[in-house]
């Protein structure tokens, strides 16, 4: 076997991949929650340019992860933990974008620096470290699998239920302000909101690629629509997609799970750019087109 071989057989190897699915259950099922939750707080997240505080989140969702697995605690309440401190403190902190970048700046290294500091205390399996930051396929057993869909169907509700005013106060702060909505307490609401999607996805991606599930799906259904309602269904769409053709791709695989969901996230946003990229070029042709008389 030449060495093309032997690296494209680690990448992609389907030999008894029907025997393999069984061990993949929770995680396909878990995939598709995440999918649905990451591509509808997706939406928000580029309507309020939150892409960097979801990688903020994400690095203290990683310390409490980490922190529950030296102290062998539920590790997805840990991570759920982790977040919630960080949303908690950017919704509060940082009320203004410079203000809200800084406070993400400063949370994003110590972050990093406990979850370091917890694995290097930690002397169990090296998978489980590796796993926290680039993602597991078969690690969701029954317990954790409770903890994701529980939270799950927590986030969901809370965004059928801010999801009115959330648009109006992210397309326009100023006159949903003026009108009396309550803006801060929305942003801070969906601070929260955003934690948890943030901590449930780190479970099968890890905390280094949360914005490729988060980010990714709702920057790529943008690029083709404005629709209101069509936004955010292609957002999941987009979402789920990634994540569960990741699964099944790196199933039978040496290689964590990140690198697929990654690159089927990435492959969508640049066909959905060019798509977009095109449509606006016709539908400007169009308008420069002088119209018969």
């Amino acid at each position: 076997m030449t060495l093309a071989d032997g690296i494209w057989h680690q990448i992609f190897n389907f030999e008894n991949y029907g025997e393999l699915l069984t061990l993949v259950r929770n995680s396909l099922i878990a995939g598709a929650a995440l999918g649905l939750i990451g591509g509808l707080a997706g939406v928000f997240v580029i309507m309020r340019d939150l892409p960097f505080a979801v990688h903020g989140i994400s690095e203290l969702s990683f310390a409490g992860a980490s922190a529950a697995l030296l102290l062998e605690m539920n590790i997805v309440a840990g991570s759920i933990a982790g977040s919630l401190i960080a949303a908690g403190t950017i919704g509060l902190m940082g009320t203004r974008a410079r203000d809200r970048n800084s406070v993400i700046g400063i949370i994003m290294p110590f972050g990093l620096g406990l979850g370091v500091l917890f694995l290097a205390l930690y002397k169990g399996r090296a998978a489980n470290k590796f796993g926290l930051l680039t993602g597991q396929i078969v690690a969701v057993d029954t317990p954790q699998m409770s903890w994701l869909l529980g939270t799950s169907a927590v986030v969901l509700i809370a965004l059928a239920v801010l999801w009115r005013p959330l648009t109006f106060a992210s397309a326009d702060p100023d006159v949903a302000e003026a009108r009396g909505v309550p803006v801060h307490a929305l942003s801070i609401a969906f601070m929260i909101v955003l934690g948890l999607a943030v901590a449930l996805s780190v479970q099968i991606v890890g905390a280094l690629l949360v914005l490729t599930l988060v980010v990714t799906p709702a920057a790529a259904a943008a690029r083709v629509t404005a629709s209101p309602v069509l936004l955010p269904v292609l957002s999941v769409v987009f979402a789920v997609a990634s994540i569960e053709g990741g699964i099944l791709l790196a199933l039978g695989s040496s290689i964590p799970i990140s690198p697929y969901v990654t690159t089927i996230s990435f492959t969508i946003y640049i066909v959905c750019r060019l798509a977009g990229t095109h449509r606006t070029r016709r539908w400007g042709a169009r308008r420069t087109t002088p119209q018969p008389t």
